[in-house]
């Protein structure tokens, strides 16, 4: 499940690693995994999508074998953004690319696909279990400003370790102390799945992807901009997921035209738990919004 690997080097000397299996003719699908993960949570999709597809996987900065910056401000949205618009370049697919993300993966996809700069690089976008910031940030205001705190207090509630994360040694500790070797076996009672082999980057993963929430999450809520999205999206929400109320999306069609929404009966790590039932969800919407002259017969 390897894939052609090979590393991007982002001007500001982080060295991207990528994964690719190409396929000629294909429409090319690029999957961004989240948090505390790298890549390899998409192999089983993977295994199916590249069937019939060109696949990229990359390790988000921080994660796998991707480079490890120690400042907080290399890990904000807009650098995330740009190392995908690179990715996406490297790959030279024949016309805008099918984007996937789950979790902070899909954080960081909404970035981009909201990004008035990167118009035209995007052909659909599957977002899993992951909002925009920003979208948040005026939900957020909306329920405080007419008092309807039950949602929000469910939310707060679904994040509590957020702001966890925002203390200097919490988060990273957590993985020294041998959250890591856990890892596997928390996932097992999370989602309902077979042990899983841990990832010899778990720790370092763990430990530099709480600069996401560092970066980010704060700035974004309480200064939220205006992100509207003319990209096709489908929606993939998880009704038992932990960590993200289905409630944070009541407002999408806000910002989102087209916009697809589809619930399914399963936890947060949906890539692993169900990659079957979500690489053919993903598969129907890329063949939807494929070019014509990219379909394959």
């Amino acid at each position: 499940m390897s894939g052609a690997s090979r590393f991007l080097r982002r001007d500001d000397g982080v060295n991207l690693h990528l994964r690719e299996w190409p396929r000629a003719g294909a429409p090319c699908v690029v999957l961004v995994h989240g948090y505390p993960d790298c890549s390899h949570v998409w192999d089983a999709c993977i295994g199916r999508l590249r069937q019939e597809f060109h696949v990229v996987a990359h390790d988000v900065r921080g994660a796998g074998e991707s480079s490890r910056p120690h400042r907080r401000r290399d890990y904000r949205l807009a650098r995330l953004a740009g190392d995908l618009a690179a990715v996406i370049d490297h790959c030279h697919a024949d016309g805008p690319v099918h984007l996937v993300g789950h979790d902070w993966g899909s954080i960081q996809s909404w970035e981009a696909v909201t990004d008035p700069a990167l118009a035209g690089r995007f052909a659909s976008y599957t977002s899993i279990s992951g909002p925009c910031l920003d979208h948040v940030g005026h939900w957020l205001r909306g329920r405080v400003g007419s008092r309807d705190w039950a949602p929000v207090l469910r939310q707060l509630g679904h994040s509590w370790y957020i702001t966890a994360f925002q203390l200097p040694l919490l988060g990273p500790a957590a993985w020294t102390l041998g959250l890591d070797r856990a890892w596997p076996r928390i996932l097992q009672r999370l989602e309902g799945m077979a042990t899983l082999p841990a990832q010899p980057s778990q720790r370092r993963d763990g430990r530099n992807g709480v600069n996401l929430y560092r970066a980010n999450v704060w700035q974004r809520l309480l200064r939220p901009r205006q992100r509207a999205c003319t990209v096709p999206v489908q929606l993939i929400v998880p009704e038992r997921d932990p960590f993200v109320s289905p409630s944070l999306f009541e407002d999408l069609q806000r910002w989102v035209t087209p916009l697809e929404y589809r619930r399914v009966d399963a936890g947060h790590w949906l890539p692993l738990s169900q990659p079957d039932w979500l690489s053919a969800r993903i598969a129907d919407f890329v063949h939807r919004h494929a070019p014509r002259q990219q379909e394959i017969a």
